[in-house]
């Protein structure tokens, strides 16, 4: 498990300096994290980056009026003074926060059997460095190929006026190809990637070699297409990628606050019919090593699978704690 950035001490002090002017409740979110991040372009390294950030964000919530302040420092009078500011939102009677408890139990969703930061500069050019030469190789149209390696560890620390207290050590991987091939005066572009919450083990089943046959495959077969006709025409989607279009056409749409307040095309629907009864919809943050997947969100509630849309009818919606709160649900 690992080690808070804030001690329980201190979080107590903090909730009660944030609900120090009455409130329904508050929360403290810590976070200390690492970027690292490698590109390579036509056989040579581009840019090599290391960030790091550290920060503290204090909410209030009152009603529906939150109060937020945040600070870059761990010294507690700063935190202290964040708090105060946070803590305007309300004008009542101070509130006293319960005691702390560590949520133990928590799920692992991150099996990492090679941590991100056990591979050096020389062993991540050797990766790109693989994806690039087995892209110039595949075909002689390819004459332009960028590879890039982006991995991240955040820690995070969460501890609510309703006395939780958890943190949580995220990994988070990212490896991308791109290439561009030209046949005679045309030129088409092939792109593909992959990752999610994994270790350097990643590449033993996804190895670079595959990427960029992928990448090269969506550039090459563009040569061959052709403009697509007018009209209507059904369509199939395939995993992944499809994800991002249901979460823009349908997510938004049954996030709980905008139908708490009538502003949704959902609201008000509970129960009855939205889509086709070949329709089911589901928000699953629970699917180990996944890109979407954490052990706790950044409220302190683990997340689970939730039905949205069943066979076509309106089951639940998405929300959050003060969305939850409001409600009811």
């Amino acid at each position: 498990m690992a080690k808070h950035l804030l001690d329980p001490p201190t979080c107590e002090r903090l909730l009660a300096a944030a609900l120090g002017r009455g409130g329904d409740w508050a929360d403290v979110y810590a976070e200390r994290g690492t970027t690292r991040s490698l590109a390579f372009e036509e056989g040579r390294v581009k840019s090599a980056a290391e960030s790091a950030r550290l920060g503290v964000g204090i909410r209030v919530v009152s009603g529906e009026r939150t109060g937020y302040a945040f600070c870059e420092d761990l010294d507690e009078a700063t935190l202290i003074a964040t708090a105060q500011r946070a803590a305007q939102i309300a004008a009542g009677t101070p509130v006293l926060p319960d005691p702390i408890r560590e949520l133990v139990g928590l799920p692992n969703r991150y099996l990492l059997a090679r941590p991100l930061d056990s591979a050096g500069t020389a062993e991540r050019v050797a990766l790109l460095r693989r994806a690039s030469e087995r892209a110039h190789a595949r075909d002689p149209r390819v004459h332009w190929v960028s590879c890039s390696l982006v991995d991240s560890d955040t820690t995070v620390t969460i501890a609510t006026s309703e006395g939780v207290l958890v943190t949580d050590q995220r990994p988070m991987l990212r490896c991308n190809v791109q290439v561009i091939a030209r046949q005679g005066d045309r030129r088409e572009r092939g792109y593909t990637g992959g990752g999610g919450r994994i270790g350097l083990e990643y590449f033993v089943d996804h190895p670079p070699e595959a990427l960029a046959d992928e990448a090269v495959r969506q550039a090459l077969v563009l040569f061959d297409a052709v403009e697509c006709p007018a009209g209507a025409f059904p369509v199939v989607l395939a995993p992944a990628t499809s994800g991002i279009l249901i979460h823009e056409a349908v997510g938004h749409g049954l996030e709980a606050d905008f139908n708490r307040k009538g502003v949704s095309a959902y609201s008000g629907k509970l129960g009855e019919r939205v889509a086709s009864p070949l329709v089911t919809v589901v928000d699953d943050g629970s699917i180990v090593g996944d890109r979407g997947s954490i052990n706790v969100d950044d409220e302190g509630t683990v997340p689970d699978r939730t039905v949205l849309i069943e066979d076509g009818v309106l089951r639940n919606y998405l929300h959050d704690r003060l969305s939850a709160r409001l409600t009811g649900s």
